[in-house]
């Protein structure tokens, strides 16, 4: 089986007409694998699990709207019923009917992997899935990258942080320390550090802004309920915006957790800094929950090239 050296890059059309910009990596026929990026990241972001998965899957990944090459929308298209309308697109773009892929979401992926985990173009394709460096409820009141003691002070500045309005302005050094506080491990390489900040700092303000209000306000407890599929959970423990607390609520709370890994010094964006655990997890899915081979008389690509 051969990789294919430039994805196939297709497009999707939500429900409320948005279009979202979707990538295939991997050969035709081969178990299909579904990545879903956080908030403010892009298609980008999951480099180093394309390269290494899509060897022997079928790889498939999507600008979340307003993300990458996904338009803006306007400002009442950004909900986390958004979300799972964007994911049952791409999946009815990307799938044939009945095909079943391993589903994974980083921070806001996962969010809508839980938002999406009731509608039916997710039972019919999800095998499995991954939760990775996400919440369900209580981001902010949960979250450390304010360091005071937790209460009404430190969510209320915590609030005002996410939800700031200033633009990040070009990657700098000094940027770069502050990204590195919020969102990774104190240890992480040079290189990752720099990877993730270009992602983050295109992203555009008012995007970044508006789905900071979707996230300060998240309550998808009822979704982690819904997933009844096999579910793993990743997360750092060093993670400020999502803190392991969260995870080991979410293996609690599914209905059939098959793990979680805690990645010892790691911080938010786990797939960039430890990318061959967080590979090897989605592996490990795909290795127990897709027939191999699944896919050979199945899928059929239902949208036209870009």
């Amino acid at each position: 089986m051969t990789t294919d050296p430039d994805p196939r890059v297709l497009t999707a059309t939500s429900a409320d007409g948005s279009r979202l910009h979707i990538e295939v990596y991997g050969s035709e026929g081969a178990p299909a694998i579904v990545l879903i990026h956080g908030w403010t990241c892009s298609t980008l972001f999951w480099a180093a699990q394309i390269d290494d998965l899509a060897a022997d899957h079928r790889v498939i990944v999507y600008d979340q709207r307003g993300h990458g090459r996904s338009p803006a929308v306007g400002r009442d298209g950004y909900t986390t019923d958004a979300l799972a309308d964007d994911l049952e697109a791409v999946l009815g773009a990307t799938l044939a009917p009945g095909e079943k892929a391993v589903l994974a979401g980083h921070s806001m992926g996962g969010m809508t992997l839980m938002a999406a985990s009731a509608r039916p173009a997710f039972r019919e394709h999800a095998a499995a899935a991954l939760l990775c460096s996400t919440g369900s409820s209580s981001l902010v009141a949960e979250s450390r990258v304010v360091p005071m003691r937790p209460g009404r002070v430190r969510t209320r500045l915590t609030r005002l942080i996410l939800g700031a309005r200033a633009p990040l302005g070009p990657v700098t050094p000094v940027s770069k320390r502050i990204l590195r506080y919020g969102t990774m491990g104190p240890g992480t390489a040079p290189d990752r550090v720099d990877a993730c900040a270009r992602i983050v700092h295109a992203c555009p303000r008012a995007v970044r802004v508006a789905w900071s209000h979707v996230l300060g306000e998240l309550d998808l407890d009822a979704g982690v309920g819904e997933l009844r599929v096999p579910t793993a959970v990743v997360t750092g423990t060093a993670d400020r915006l999502t803190p392991s607390v969260l995870a080991r609520r979410l293996a609690d709370a599914l209905p059939d957790c098959v793990g979680l890994t805690e990645l010892t010094g790691m911080g938010h964006m786990t797939p960039v800094e430890a990318p061959e655990a967080v590979t090897a997890v989605i592996r490990g899915l795909a290795d127990d929950h897709l027939r191999a081979g699944a896919g050979k008389t199945q899928h059929a690509d239902k949208e036209s090239a870009v």
